[in-house]
């Protein structure tokens, strides 16, 4: 049975602009496509709260090609203890400057290759507005997974069990630099609701999240607190990764 935790947090590309200098001949134009990516190691793979990594460290790497239209796609992988160890997640969106804040939609398409089947795999189109206040970016965002057969039914008494369900996720983040350092600080808070599990023993969950990072050239260093409202309950070696945990990772960018 699909888990509604089986997949990553959504994607966000940017588009870099290089300034044209005013020279009497004109500077060569930027280049029209970007590609860039990661790799990071971390010490526990958690989604929306949950663990996907049985609480184990995770080796996760994406690479992501942006237009300079705004138009981007991508792929992202990350270890896991379930559906044959493996999850890759494909998306594409476009993102749009509005002056003053970015508008950013499209469609992640999460997909267990190991798994012997498609019975995991599912879309989950995704909205995210962001803009910086001062010092602070701000970003809110929603997914939403229509009825899938991954999404299976556990919560609503009055529908079969195991019936495509749905899923809506509310969430929020804050991230902030601070000046002349290599530090920046994080903060996200997010609300699901869904009758596919483990979307609460309720249907409902809150999770949330503080961190801090530290930069150097390529390299970035993160350690975070991650929990929900849910209590500890089985699936994982301690539970579903309802549990508050601190996660640390090591990851390289280019």
């Amino acid at each position: 049975m699909k888990n509604l935790s089986y997949a990553c947090f959504g994607m966000l590309a940017a588009v870099s602009m290089l300034p044209v200098a005013a020279h009497a001949q004109e500077e060569p134009a930027s280049e029209p496509i970007t590609i860039t990516g990661s790799v990071t190691l971390v010490s526990d793979y958690r989604f929306r709260g949950f663990t996907q990594s049985g609480e184990d460290p995770a080796i996760q790497g994406g690479i992501t090609v942006t237009h300079e239209s705004g138009f981007y796609a991508g792929t992202w992988a990350s270890s896991v203890s379930f559906a044959g160890n493996t999850e890759v997640d494909l998306f594409a969106g476009y993102s749009k400057d509005l002056g003053g804040a970015t508008i950013d939609g499209g469609l992640l398409y999460y997909l267990y290759p190991q798994h012997g089947g498609s019975g995991a795999d599912f879309f989950e189109p995704y909205l995210n507005l962001s803009t910086d206040v001062g010092p602070v970016n701000a970003k809110v965002g929603v997914n939403y997974a229509w009825k899938q057969s991954a999404l299976a039914n556990v919560q609503d008494a009055s529908r079969p069990l195991g019936a495509k369900s749905s899923s809506f996720y509310l969430h929020g983040e804050l991230a902030a630099k601070i000046p002349d350092t290599p530090f920046a600080l994080n903060a996200h808070a997010g609300h699901s609701w869904s009758d596919a599990f483990p979307g609460g023993f309720d249907g409902k969950v809150f999770d949330w999240s503080v961190g801090a990072t530290a930069s150097y050239k390529m390299l970035t260093f993160g350690v975070s607190y991650v929990n929900t409202d849910e209590p500890k309950a089985l699936g994982y070696k301690s539970g579903i990764g309802a549990d508050g945990a601190v996660v640390f990772s090591l990851g390289a960018s280019f």
